[in-house]
């Protein structure tokens, strides 16, 4: 099916977003045993028994080679059936560019607090929020320091900022004079019922990377509020208060797909704008973890994962044995005798390579799952009467979470529904 044309500009019919979403809800039923166990935690996956020569095929490759593949594993050329399954994943990922318009000149002085990465998403979100009726006064939802905010408000537009942290509001509200941007900063736990008292229809909310019950929380208090238009970039799915995921829709309601918290880890797995020590610093933890897993299998005589809490980066600076006998005493285990920890080191590194190209077969499902959820959002706004089109609204080198819906209620429309 052409997955394009109808996600470029035009708002979305109901069919054409359960045709999508019943494509994707199919697909990740179909190979959930591939996507949901993480090879962090298990020594061996159920699918290796069936998928031999791909398992070891994967487990015999470097983790240089799983670095290379890690942000694009649709193009590894590997056994059956990833190709088959990398296939199809491309196929339903696929995802059009939003139309972007030219912004007005904006003052240089707003984008002096910004870091470049970030100015430029805004920039991108920005340029994509076109609708039938000109926003009047934006609500920047979770706003930090109102720096989406700002940036839109450039056209005298009224500027609501809500923020739960009183530092980031004070700030937020100092940049702002400055820049003679008339804005409301408000600290406020979006959260909390008194939330819903500062939404109006007349606003245009707006939410760049709001995590998880956080932006729904704003879907669900916009639409009852009636707010004509928003717009959303969605982030870090799995930051939910409740251990399973809420499904908003009648459709994703009725799926046979129920995920946890772990499973929308996996969109949290993608790593493209880290610098080069943090992905030093990622790797060396993972390793020594995976280290130390092998050496309290052993201690406990219990070959099963045992979580552990994460330690400061600072421990990465001192010898493998203090950190591993941190972790151990922290989960009360007696190291008793000595320990080979260079090659008790060494194996965690060996185990982190066979884990990152392991973990190629779950990059797969990253897009398809994230569809599945902005769909599931796009279909709880229709069905309070909103006419929705999403899309991606910048490359991925900007930003991973780089897919943005837009809402908007027709014309003749009255209230949304609450």
């Amino acid at each position: 099916m052409d997955s394009c044309n109808p996600f470029a500009a035009e708002p979305l019919t109901s069919d054409q977003l359960l045709a999508r979403f019943s494509a994707l809800d199919e697909f990740l039923l179909a190979h959930q045993q591939l996507w949901r166990p993480t090879p962090f935690t298990r020594r061996q996956l159920d699918w290796e028994s069936e998928h031999t020569e791909l398992a070891q095929w994967l487990r015999s490759r470097s983790l240089e080679q799983a670095e290379a593949a890690h942000n694009q594993p649709q193009l590894l050329e590997a056994p059956q059936p990833f190709r088959t399954i990398a296939q199809r994943a491309t196929q339903l990922g696929q995802i059009c560019r939003l139309a972007g318009v030219e912004q007005p000149a904006c003052n240089p002085r707003a984008a002096l607090d910004v870091p470049g990465r970030k100015w430029q998403q805004l920039e991108a979100f920005g340029s994509c929020l076109h609708f039938h009726e000109k926003p009047r006064h934006w609500l920047d939802w979770c706003a930090g320091k109102g720096h989406l905010g700002r940036y839109l408000a450039q056209d005298s537009a009224a500027l609501t900022c809500i923020e739960r942290d009183p530092e980031l509001v004070k700030s937020g509200q100092t940049l702002s004079d400055k820049l003679s941007i008339q804005a409301n900063h408000i600290a406020l736990d979006v959260m909390e019922e008194k939330a819903r008292q500062t939404l109006t229809a007349a606003q245009t909310p707006v939410a760049l990377h709001a995590c998880g019950d956080l932006h729904v929380r704003l879907l669900q208090l916009a639409s009852a509020a009636g707010c004509r238009q928003l717009a959303i970039a969605p982030c870090c799915y799995n930051r939910i208060q409740s251990t399973q995921y809420q499904a908003l829709s009648s459709a994703a309601k009725q799926s046979r797909l129920q995920l946890d918290r772990q499973d929308l880890r996996l969109l949290q797995c993608e790593t493209v704008t880290a610098g080069r020590r943090v992905r030093k610093q990622r790797d060396q933890s993972m390793a020594w973890r995976l280290g130390f897993d092998l050496l309290q299998r052993e201690l406990r005589g219990i070959d099963a994962y045992l979580p552990t809490p994460p330690l400061a980066t600072s421990w990465l600076q001192r010898p493998y044995a203090e950190y591993c006998a941190e972790l151990a005493e922290q989960k009360q285990l007696s190291l008793g005798s000595r320990h080979d920890w260079a090659s008790l080191e060494a194996e965690g590194w060996r185990q982190l390579a066979k884990v990152r190209n392991l973990e190629l077969v779950r990059g797969l499902f990253r897009r398809p799952l994230e569809i599945w959820l902005l769909i599931d959002r796009a279909l709880f706004l229709q069905e309070r009467g909103y006419q929705v089109r999403f899309g991606t609204f910048c490359e991925t080198r900007l930003t991973p979470r780089n897919l943005m819906l837009l809402a908007e209620l027709p014309d003749n429309s009255l209230n949304a529904c609450g």
